[in-house]
């Protein structure tokens, strides 16, 4: 069985470069659609760090995730996951649920491998096949696994493919496939 901290490795937002990560919020804090006072805590959460340590982070991300923030859910749950704050499993589900209810597909994924520890895989195809509805791509490799194990009916993970390859088409553009 593998650790359970390389689930978030691929993802986790702690080990990014703080320049990625303010460049990042940037995009986000643009658009006022997500919400402008969701945006400025999750901004401040992320230079919070550099700026007054680890507890500003996690005082504006449970600010930004009372308001609703899915990235503050997720970021919440890595910190508390890994340890960073304190180790509960109960709020670390909490948020990771909450994120995955909003919308993340990092949350989701990661619902997904908690529920495949716990040998509960009824529940982790499921959480794998919204993911990879979500465009998520490591979903679709654990899916792909699941159904040569013969945890996934044909028809299922075939359903998860197109559903997996609408979301990536639906997040193609001219503009963007210009600027690539």
């Amino acid at each position: 069985m593998p650790d359970r901290r390389t689930a978030v490795s691929h993802v986790s937002i702690l080990s990014a470069p703080i320049a990625v990560i303010e460049g990042r919020i940037q995009q986000e804090y643009d658009e006022e659609s997500r919400g402008e006072r969701s945006r400025s805590n999750l901004a401040n959460g992320f230079k919070a760090p550099r700026e007054r340590g680890l507890g500003g982070a996690v005082r504006y991300w449970t600010k930004a995730a009372a308001l609703g923030d899915a990235d503050s859910h997720y970021n919440l749950s890595l910190m508390l996951l890994v340890g960073e704050v304190e180790e509960d499993e109960e709020k670390q589900l909490y948020h990771l649920e909450e994120a995955a209810i909003r919308g993340h597909p990092n949350a989701r994924y990661n619902l997904a491998c908690h529920e495949k520890w716990n040998d509960r895989f009824d529940r982790a195809v499921k959480h794998h096949i919204i993911a990879a509805n979500l465009g998520y791509d490591l979903s679709i490799q654990a899916l792909k696994d699941f159904y040569k194990d013969g945890l996934v009916s044909k028809e299922d993970f075939a359903a998860a493919l197109r559903g997996h390859q609408a979301a990536v088409d639906a997040t193609q553009s001219p503009q963007r496939e210009a600027v690539s």
